[in-house]
């Protein structure tokens, strides 16, 4: 059935054998990220056969999911909790990112045993957090809790602001985490491999918490392929439904498309069209990669994707099925979707 997503476990597999051997090296715990595929035990076994421990994911129901496929502790929650479903995620989980004192007294009150927490220092990215130059005076009183037991400090950057892993501020949470005296040093994602591959990632982190690079072979914050992974590890499948030669320019008068946005057009003349059964509800159109060269992704709604294949080799007809590799954002959005269908091979 089409649209589908195909998953190769295999390519995804060793991806991950290969970066628990990267990580190993220095001594850095790989904490697998499952939340792309929302917590799939297909993709949780994955981490577990090839040595990843801890699992971790951002959505309650996805730890349920996992739990359901035959995988127990340890997880870590890495979306900070709400205080509504706290109880839940002191239930499902062992591992904790909290940000505000409040929820490190709650979970304290709530929990039965120790829960390991990692209080979230903001180094720039401006997402969750307290600021590096203020951590030590909020964590400080938090460090005598018996059960919800401060073991480290944690950090991200790239997934709000884009900021890039630095010598700078990877010192700020160093820093944080001398002056508390505490030895666990959790940073997430993908794009701090650029500070192991760089040579400036410090001794002193103890932790790498990874999806996307185990995934998708990508680092979307640094944009770039990862040289030593595999990419087409998720390829993206649409059936075309009509092919007609068209003007590459709308024609009358402009306001904004369905979406709200103001779509821009090149004037090429005339070129070949495809549409194809999948559109914004389904998918990111701009994180589609045509594997059929000489195709453009033009334009999408929300039910169907426009792409030029003036361009392309094969004689495209109409019921064909054209590919395209899935970035991050795309990736999510498709996954989501009960409209897309998913095929795992391996």
């Amino acid at each position: 059935m089409y649209p589908r997503l195909v998953v190769d476990l295999e390519k995804i597999s060793r991806n991950v054998r290969k970066l628990r051997e990267i990580l190993k090296e220095r001594n850095i715990e790989f904490v697998g990220v499952t939340k792309l595929f929302m917590g799939d035990p297909k993709i949780a076994g994955i981490f577990r056969e090839n040595g990843v421990e801890v699992l971790a994911d951002s959505r309650i129901e996805n730890f349920r999911k996992m739990m359901e496929g035959g995988f127990s502790k340890p997880f870590m929650m890495i979306r900070i909790p709400q205080i509504s479903r706290l109880k839940e995620v002191v239930e499902l989980t062992d591992h904790i990112l909290v940000s505000e004192p409040e929820i490190v007294k709650m979970i304290d009150e709530i929990a039965s045993g120790v829960v390991k927490i990692y209080y979230m220092v903001d180094v720039g990215d401006l997402r969750e957090g307290v600021m590096y130059d203020k951590a030590a005076d909020e964590i400080k009183p938090l460090l005598n809790f018996k059960k919800a037991k401060i073991v480290g400090v944690a950090t991200n950057v790239g997934c709000f602001g884009g900021v890039l892993p630095s010598e700078e501020n990877l010192k700020w949470i160093v820093d944080v985490a001398k002056e508390l005296d505490l030895d666990e040093i959790s940073v997430g994602g993908t794009v701090y491999l650029l500070a192991l591959e760089g040579g400036f990632m410090p001794y002193e982190i103890t932790q790498m918490r990874i999806g996307e690079a185990a995934l998708l072979g990508t680092d979307a914050t640094g944009d770039r392929d990862i040289p030593y992974l595999e990419q087409e590890t998720v390829v993206l499948e649409a059936e075309v439904i009509e092919i007609k030669e068209k003007p590459s320019v709308p024609i009358g008068k402009k306001g904004k498309d369905s979406m709200g946005r103001v779509p821009k057009f090149e004037d090429k003349g005339i070129r070949k069209r495809a549409i194809l059964a999948i559109g914004v509800q389904d998918v990111d159109p701009k994180g589609l990669k045509p594997l059929d060269e000489g195709v453009e992704v033009v334009h999408a709604s929300s039910d169907h994707l426009i792409v030029d294949v003036t361009d392309v080799e094969r004689k495209i007809k109409l019921g064909d099925v054209m590919r395209f590799r899935t970035n991050y954002s795309a990736t999510l959005r498709a996954i989501t979707s009960p409209f897309v269908d998913k095929v795992f091979l391996g």
